[in-house]
């Protein structure tokens, strides 16, 4: 079996498999063919899949000759149509990319999508969603400290006392909790807000106060991902999270709902209130924000707050971010083969099942389907 690596679209850094992922699986005997500068911008050379036992090529010939092709993001709807039969194995987003899957299903291509892998405890070491959301965090701090003209420590001087930055995190999953450790390694004074309260014994542990808000739905269910709420509740919710954000000097959004648009949490009233110089880092610019004022991948001043659209942060951490990318893939990708290393599609896997949104021309996963 030819597994093929494709190289990202610009601005995209990152790449699905790294040369040491390649050289596991060609130890277990599968030929890796390399799309010429897949791995540049990760700091993998050519010369370092070759060296690794993959065979690096023009893109064309990947698609070609592969029977399972990588690919971070989705592939050019022109180019499917060469690809009847074929596996293609990523992170596509489907929910959000409707058009593209329905092109996918019609070129008899079997599709998985590693964003909708059911987060249970079984496939946390195939959980995409966690690998790059703990990078994610984790920059989201250090972006906030070189945009913020000021200390994030306190600090007591000849000249006086400097004192410590005020840090609210709006959501404690992965990016979140990472976000805290991060912020207070820094020396920050840190707020959190979550709908979950069963999150906040973790977020405590951490050195972190917990903003907690009453009568939310159970968001158990929803994969680490936010849950609509009622009126009456995101009313309160509103009310708390203005008192906090308007002390604060830095904010981290991270809140989605899949299929739907980021939830507004930080208001434009809340933005006003804001001092001149304070920071907002969206980690769900992506998905529309959680700000009125979010545009992704840029920075946009709103009354001297500075709010950064910030959803590709694991991209500037481009070799880590591939190695666990990588080791993911590489995880999932024995569930789709027997013990000679041949395709076989087990749908009674509720993971291989739950991942999989197109196969033999039709959309089949579920709730895909039924948005469409």
């Amino acid at each position: 079996m030819i597994i093929g690596v494709l190289r990202e679209s610009n601005p995209e850094t990152r790449v699905s498999l790294s040369d040491e992922a390649v050289a596991s699986l060609v130890k277990k005997g599968f030929s890796v063919w390399v799309e010429q500068g897949a791995g540049v911008l990760s700091f993998c050379s050519d010369a370092a899949y070759q060296a690794a036992g993959a065979t690096v090529s023009d893109r064309a010939s990947v698609l070609s000759n592969a029977t399972v092709v990588l690919s971070m993001h989705p592939i050019p709807t022109e180019q499917l149509a060469s690809m009847n039969g074929k596996l293609l194995l990523g992170a596509y987003q489907p929910l959000y990319k409707k058009e593209w899957v329905q092109a996918v299903a019609q070129a008899g291509i079997t599709c998985f999508s590693l964003d909708m892998l059911p987060r249970t405890t079984r496939a946390q070491s195939m959980d995409i969603l966690s690998s790059q959301a703990n990078i994610a965090g984790y920059k989201a701090v250090l972006l906030a400290a070189t945009t913020y003209g000021r200390y994030f420590p306190m600090f007591m001087t000849a000249a006086g006392s400097i004192t410590p930055a005020k840090v609210l995190i709006l959501g404690a999953g992965v990016a979140g909790l990472q976000a805290i450790a991060t912020a207070k390694r820094l020396g920050a004074v840190v707020e959190v807000f979550d709908t979950r309260p069963a999150v906040k014994e973790e977020v405590m542990s951490l050195g972190a106060k917990f903003i907690e808000v009453e009568g939310a739905a159970d968001a158990s269910k929803a994969g680490g991902y936010a849950v609509e709420q009622s009126e009456d509740y995101q009313r309160r919710q509103r009310e708390r999270i203005a008192q906090s954000a308007a002390k604060a000097d830095i904010i981290i959004t991270t809140a989605q709902i899949p299929g739907k648009k980021a939830p507004i949490l930080i208001t434009a009233e809340m933005i006003a209130s804001m001092r001149n110089g304070s920071v907002i880092i969206d980690l769900a610019a992506a998905t529309g924000g959680n700000t009125p004022y979010t545009k992704d991948s840029e920075t946009v001043d709103q009354n001297g707050v500075r709010i950064v659209g910030a959803s590709s942060l694991p991209a500037t951490l481009p070799a880590d971010a591939s190695k666990l990318y990588g080791k993911n893939i590489l995880n999932f990708f024995q569930l789709l083969i027997d013990k000679a290393g041949a395709l076989q599609l087990n749908w009674d896997d509720d993971l291989v099942k739950g991942a999989c949104i197109t196969d033999q021309g039709k959309i089949v996963n579920e709730k895909i389907a039924s948005s469409i």
